[in-house]
């Protein structure tokens, strides 16, 4: 399941990657001033230059490689539930698994955020998404939550048959 997640996740960075270069050097570059910032009901509240929108690409990017580095060294995961030896392999592939979700979600988000920042700026609504927020957070916190109770169900099934 990892990999095909991996693979989602890059595509999603390719995507904002293209989707940014074509906004600020393509044929049909944003104007000189555009929305920066969105309050929480989507209405633009910050403006400013469009060489502002590398700072996705960027983030996205850190974001993702700090997830790969991290997932690389699965010794250093801390769990809040008892460990044992026959334990610790799933444990650890359980998390390197909301690891790579995480990734996949975040290169997902970034992208979005990218395309509504640069339809926003074409269009001049100055409009976000209102729901957007709220997804997020659902998905995400969802999506750890989901891991989460699976690592502590897997330590009480463990801790059971023993």
């Amino acid at each position: 399941m990892r990999k095909p997640l991996e693979a989602v996740a890059l595509l999603a960075i390719a995507v904002l990657i293209w989707m940014t270069y074509g906004a600020l050097y393509g044929p049909n570059r944003l104007p000189d001033r555009i929305p920066t910032h969105f309050d929480a009901a989507g209405n633009a509240n910050g403006w400013g230059s469009p060489s502002l929108m590398i700072l996705q690409p960027v983030i996205g990017i850190g974001v993702y490689l700090l997830l790969t580095v991290i997932s690389r060294f699965p010794s250093a995961f801390h769990y809040s539930v008892p460990t044992t030896p026959e334990l610790l392999p799933r444990l650890q592939a359980l998390t390197q698994s909301m690891l790579t979700l995480l990734k996949a979600e975040l290169a997902c988000l970034f992208a979005v955020l990218q395309w509504a920042f640069i339809r926003s700026a074409r269009t001049g609504e100055g409009h976000l998404f209102a729901y957007i927020l709220p997804v997020v957070m659902v998905v995400i916190l969802g999506s750890v939550a989901w891991y989460i109770v699976g690592i502590f169900r897997c330590a009480a099934l463990r801790g059971e048959s023993h």
